[in-house]
């Protein structure tokens, strides 16, 4: 009775210790990892509890294995468990309203932070956003919010904000659209001038521009 109670925690176990082997060796995306043998040394476990953790963090995204070439760190982004929790608690319209709320709160807050700091409102990447949607008349919509939340240098607030943003079915996708240039120019505007509540007003705008389109699509 207590080996079957161990072995989960055993697993639990030999996953948190291979996260921290990754943390420690500083292993990015794309990154490979030690070969089973190595883990299996390193962690004192058999090889065999070491490929199932493995075959586990391959099946959710987190790792990837190449034949005869080894196993490779995957972009968090592309974790599989986002989809599969998502069949199972966004079975409600209004759960999916939640995640899209919670999402706006860590931009409100990155907008807010930005706008009132000289160092980040004065970053050379809003100015060059700004040039873009000028000059071509679009921008990359996600990339416009992804460097907003990823400026207030809080790697648990993006982090939390990837899985949101999967989790919401992103309204962010694509290029943006002509009708959105006035409320994006002046958003950006706004953030470079350092007048928060302006540009929150201005960010607000343009996300209800967005849902009222994605709206409009889904009657269709």
């Amino acid at each position: 009775m207590s080996t079957e109670k161990s072995a989960p925690k055993r697993f639990i176990q030999i996953v948190k210790e291979l996260r921290e082997i990754i943390r420690v060796e500083e292993i990015q995306p794309g990154g490979k990892l030690p070969s089973e043998r190595v883990l299996a040394e390193r962690l004192n476990v058999g090889r065999s509890s070491v490929r199932e953790a493995l075959r586990s963090m391959e099946l959710l995204g987190l790792i990837e294995t190449k034949h005869g070439g080894g196993t490779f760190l995957s972009d968090f982004r592309n974790h599989k468990l986002v989809e599969v929790l998502s069949t199972f608690i966004l079975q409600e319209e209004k759960d999916l309203v939640n995640v899209h709320h919670t999402q706006q709160i860590l931009e409100r807050d990155a907008i807010v932070e930005i706008a009132t700091d000289d160092q980040l409102r004065k970053l050379p990447v809003w100015e060059s956003l700004l040039h873009n949607l000028i000059v071509d008349g679009t921008i990359e919509r996600e990339i416009l919010i992804r460097e907003l939340v990823v400026s207030s240098h809080n790697r648990l607030v993006f982090k939390i904000w990837m899985l949101l943003n999967q989790f919401g079915q992103s309204i962010y996708r694509g290029l943006s659209a002509e009708i959105e240039k006035p409320l994006l120019a002046k958003f950006i505007s706004e953030l470079i001038a350092g007048h928060p509540a302006e540009a929150v007003q201005a960010y607000e705008g343009w996300i209800e521009l967005l849902t009222k389109g994605e709206n409009e699509q889904d009657e269709y």
